[in-house]
């Protein structure tokens, strides 16, 4: 029996928490799926059968599926969870810039580091940047050959555009995925460029301009924090809090008892 939590979804793209309770050597029939797939295993084990060739899966080891391509499956040592990303294949081409898929990849340190960063960042909300920015280094590692990264020189033009946007409140600053579109490169390429040029990644330095903005409107004696956080873009009134309280260690309710003590809030 299998079953699917949803952990986080946006443009493209959806992360899911797949349990197995299966016990069985015998092979499954046939599944075909319309979307990539990248599979890592967080707890047990299972096998995977596909094109004639045949993979042992574990924490060790991952595989990513490819749109059309037929699959079964066994699972002689009981059951598993798995954490499924899935991706589809226009978002894939964006992201993977027409690179050749690797069928089975080993998990090595940085990659498990990678999966609990994604599965961090779908537990915080933020799908748009933070989400969006973990999973490319998911599907990176999947990917042969090396990515192409933007030349020193352009990168800071790039980047210095970036910024000017996200300080405008341009529409296309709302997601990275629209952001990288509207400055010409490939998602990967404006998320290490940012790191690279400023220090920080993209998604910090969003959260950090969208904090400063909620001073300016705690100071000015904004009464309603779930109006904030719509206004600014957040999630929810709960991510609003959880971003703040990240860069500041204070509540958005406790700086607005700093700032403007002489009124309540709401």
């Amino acid at each position: 029996m299998r079953s699917s939590v949803r952990l986080g979804s946006g443009p493209g793209f959806s992360l899911d928490a797949v349990t197995c309770a299966d016990d069985h050597r015998r092979w499954s029939g046939a599944e075909v799926g319309d979307a990539h797939r990248v599979v890592l295993v967080r707890r047990g084990r299972f096998r995977r059968m596909s094109g004639g060739r045949v993979a042992d899966l574990d924490p060790a080891m991952a595989y990513a599926a490819l749109p059309g391509q037929e699959e079964h499956f066994a699972h002689p040592a009981g059951g598993d969870v798995c954490t499924a990303l899935t991706v589809s294949p226009g978002l894939w081409r964006t992201l993977s810039g027409g690179r050749p898929v690797r069928a089975q990849l080993y998990v090595d340190a940085p990659l498990d580091l990678a999966h609990r960063r994604l599965l961090r960042a779908a537990r915080a909300g933020d799908t748009p940047f933070a989400l969006t920015e973990a999973l490319l280094g998911l599907v990176a590692a999947t990917l042969t050959g090396v990515p192409s990264e933007i030349a020193a020189g352009a990168a800071t033009g790039v980047v210095r555009r970036a910024r000017e946007a996200v300080a405008a409140g341009h529409p296309a600053a709302g997601g990275l995925i629209p952001l990288a579109a509207l400055l010409g490169v490939s998602p990967f390429q404006l998320s290490r460029a940012f790191t690279r040029v400023v220090g920080v990644s993209l998604t910090h330095y969003r959260n950090r301009v969208r904090v400063g903005r909620v001073l300016d409107r705690l100071e000015q004696g904004e009464r309603s924090l779930a109006a904030l956080a719509a206004d600014l873009g957040f999630a929810d009134q709960a991510h609003l809090t959880r971003t703040v309280r990240g860069h500041l260690g204070h509540t958005p309710a406790a700086l607005r008892r700093l700032l403007a003590p002489e009124r309540s809030i709401t």
